[in-house]
């Protein structure tokens, strides 16, 4: 994972936090309004108060198992994490660049590649000019590696 993706984990965390207070009050609320076993608005607010202990619980388990790359040790001979990756997809001629990144920094939408995803597995340990298969669930894509950059 890069610096900035476990900056952006922990901002997320740090968010997630300060929504305790906010539930809480709303639990607090929803209980001086009676019945326990029949008020909806309690049952909300408790699952909601769930919801976001399961978030703190993941986020937290993010942050602590994280393994920042230095990318001053990336080189460019072949693709490896953090990596920028010119690629030409052999079976329609198109050309698409991906960021190989941690999962939790994955957005396919703007090129950041996940590197558990077949794609990068594929591509991972190849340099500029090789040829490489991707096992897909959509079927085997083939990708000529143009260019690699940080």
């Amino acid at each position: 994972m890069s610096q900035e993706g476990l900056d952006k984990l922990k901002k997320e965390l740090a968010e997630a936090i300060a929504q305790r207070p906010v539930i809480a009050a709303a639990i607090a609320e929803a209980r001086e309004k009676g019945d326990l076993s029949e008020n909806a608005e309690y049952e909300s607010a408790r699952e909601a108060q769930g919801l976001l202990e399961l978030k703190i619980a993941q986020l937290q388990n993010l942050v602590v198992n994280a393994k920042v790359v230095d990318a001053s040790l990336v080189g460019t001979d072949k693709v490896q994490m953090l990596n920028k990756v010119k690629v030409q997809n052999l079976g329609n001629g198109r050309i698409m660049e991906f960021t190989i990144v941690g999962e939790s920094e994955a957005d396919f939408a703007n090129g950041r590649l996940a590197a558990t995803t077949p794609i990068a597995k594929a591509l991972i340990g190849h340099g500029v000019g090789e040829e490489v298969e991707a096992h897909a669930p959509s079927g085997v894509l083939k990708f000529k590696i143009l260019e690699i950059s940080l």
